[in-house]
């Protein structure tokens, strides 16, 4: 138990280091125009980033410099683009790691982050193609570590380059509501896991993906091999083990819904405290959930994306 308190603390203080501009709503001064939008929810309300800090501003000059004194560097375009993205510029960053695709055909890095980028600003679709391709580029190859942009409190990354492939293209397929390939490739992710990290965010997501294809059996059963908390060394999925312990009985709706569901820390395990109940029938408490993360201010975050597809696939549904 001791371990998972660190696991949150540390959690808590990696959140703090997230770049702001790329989960914050823009809140314009007196008198400021607001930025264009990046995307257009899925609800129809235009999506804003944040102005973004200088320590952001000063990286990406940074990136952007070492891009053009050497071109030809794909890793120099893979930080420029994702610099970029940080600053909330996710249409500009989705056009750099276009030259990357372009330039450097067989390096599945700009897939990966352009895919990514596909499904901040609303396009599945496309996302889906982008991260197919990039899983296909790397199927035979090493897997790589891929270095954190925000580095998580002890400075350890806990991706690579093919989990991230995977997991965000389970996540475009669950967000398109296409069950069975979010399963796939979440159990593709689970197969290879390398750490409890990539286990248990794995595990949120085919877990919730398992019940929403109606294979309730077999969620149960699933849910069982999810390891006790105080056995796992978290760095920045305790929210998602939160949540995978309500499923469980484990703790009680108060303890996970007490982080605010505006906040940072809430969204993902406030997402998976509203999907149960969306499993269990009561759409009504489901549904109130799902609205407050939407009128909070993380709008790139993942669960917050997931309860927006679900929000206007359940507001299709009544329309006439």
């Amino acid at each position: 138990m001791q371990k998972l308190r660190m696991s949150y603390a540390l959690l808590l203080v990696a959140f703090t280091l997230l770049p702001t501009s790329s989960i914050l709503a823009h809140q314009p001064a007196a008198g400021e125009q607001p930025p264009a939008p990046e995307a257009i929810s899925l609800l129809g309300a235009p999506l804003r980033s944040a102005s973004p800090s200088a320590e952001a501003l000063a990286r990406y000059e940074a990136a952007k410099a070492d891009y053009e004194a050497d071109p030809s560097n794909p890793d120099k375009l893979v930080w420029y683009g994702r610099r970029t993205a940080y600053l909330g510029r996710f249409n500009e960053a989705i056009r750099i790691f276009g030259i990357g695709v372009e330039r450097f055909p067989r390096d599945a890095r700009f897939l990966r982050h352009r895919g990514h980028r596909y499904i901040t600003t609303r396009q599945f679709d496309r996302a889906v193609e982008d991260l197919e391709r990039a899983n296909r580029l790397i199927e035979g190859t090493r897997d790589e570590i891929e270095p954190d942009g925000a580095p998580n409190a002890r400075g350890i990354p806990i991706s690579t380059l093919h989990s991230n492939i995977r997991y965000h293209l389970g996540l475009a397929y669950y967000l398109k509501r296409d069950w069975r390939n979010a399963r796939r490739a979440y159990e593709q992710e689970l197969a290879v896991a390398g750490n409890d990290d990539r286990r248990i965010s794995a595990s949120h997501w085919y877990y919730m993906t398992l019940r929403r294809m109606g294979a309730d059996q077999e969620a149960a059963a699933f849910l069982q091999t999810v390891p006790a908390a105080d056995t796992l060394d978290l760095l920045e999925s305790g929210m998602y083990l939160l949540a995978l312990r309500f499923a469980k009985g484990e703790v009680s709706e108060e303890e996970v819904l007490r982080h605010s569901l505006h906040s940072f820390e809430g969204v993902a395990s406030g997402y998976g405290v509203a999907n149960w109940h969306l499993y269990n029938g009561n759409r009504d408490r489901a549904f109130a959930l799902m609205n407050e993360i939407v009128n909070g201010p993380g709008w790139a975050n993942f669960a917050y994306i997931a309860a927006e597809a679900d929000l206007a696939f359940h507001n299709a549904r009544r329309t006439p």
